[in-house]
């Protein structure tokens, strides 16, 4: 369902026509490998879903949309446009200050996205008073409520904490309130529940969607499980070696026509299972096309 939007907000939150994402070759020689290949979509407030098996381009999209690619990397785009802001013209000092504040991304492992020698309260407080000038206290009190809201027990104890003493799903957690404590107007959230247990998924999948609502947020949701995609989303873009080769609605994926659509969908084990082996995607070139 789409969500109502703010008085002024454009139509199209982020535009994305031809995206290209390429890495250098294993020779110089070599001609460089397209991890990317010609996306195009547009996204409104509302909540879209990329799945696709590893490899196929989801994360590399998300980072290209924050320009979090560095050389030797490279990003090419007819049009990477958020909010009528051209992306690939602006200044890093410029982008520096939507990241985060207005554009946000859920890294999928927090081991590698914590700061090691930071407390967990601090990180979360410095990533809120980079963008509002709020007093200690009120950054204290900020940072708390958020902790409390990915279900953290005795936030207090954890905000002191540092990123080696917590769990893996507890620094998952956290990364979660970080991206979320500034409320940015598009969250690109990469596996951003792999790591919890399914009580806890659903809360946080739930405050994720309370801000879609409330703010009329737009969210990128990258997934590889297809059912939480499609219980959670409005439309899912089905990604295959760096190119979208199915868009539909979500609540429509179980009619999807594209033959590698489908070989996932027939590759998700089910609770009551009759098969002796699940099928195995067909490598060929109609799963391109």
């Amino acid at each position: 369902m789409m969500r109502e939007m703010p008085d002024g907000a454009t139509d199209d939150l982020l535009r994305v026509q031809n995206l290209v994402v390429s890495f250098p070759g294993a020779t110089r020689a070599a001609e460089r490998i397209e991890v990317v290949r010609g996306l195009s979509f547009t996204l409104a407030r509302e909540r879209l879903g990329i799945v696709g098996e590893s490899g196929s381009g989801k994360s590399m999209t998300g980072r290209a949309i924050l320009r979090l690619i560095r050389a030797p990397g490279r990003v090419a785009a007819t049009r990477l446009q958020f909010d009528g802001i051209d992306l690939l013209a602006l200044p890093e000092r410029g982008m520096r200050k939507l990241r985060g504040a207005r554009l946000s991304m859920i890294m999928q492992d927090p081991t590698f996205s914590l700061h090691p020698i930071m407390s967990v309260g601090r990180q979360i407080g410095e990533s809120l008073s980079l963008h509002e000038s709020l007093s200690r206290r009120e950054r204290k009190q900020r940072v708390r409520a958020m902790l409390e809201a990915v279900r953290i027990d005795d936030p207090d104890r954890v905000a002191k904490l540092y990123p080696h003493e917590i769990s893996g799903g507890m620094g998952q957690r956290v990364m979660i309130a970080m991206m979320l404590i500034a409320r940015p107007d598009l969250l690109i959230a990469d596996e951003p529940t792999s790591a919890l247990d399914v009580s806890v998924q659903a809360s946080v999948l739930q405050l994720i969607d309370d801000l879609v609502t409330e703010r009329g947020m737009g969210l990128v949701l990258i997934s590889h499980d297809l059912s939480l995609v499609a219980r959670f989303c409005d439309r899912i873009l089905v990604m295959h070696r760096g190119q979208v080769v199915e868009t539909c609605i979500a609540s429509e994926l179980h009619r999807a026509r594209h033959p590698y659509t489908q070989a996932l969908l027939a590759a998700v084990p089910r609770l009551h299972e009759t098969r002796d082996t699940l099928p195995v995607l067909e490598r060929d070139d109609r799963m391109s096309t």
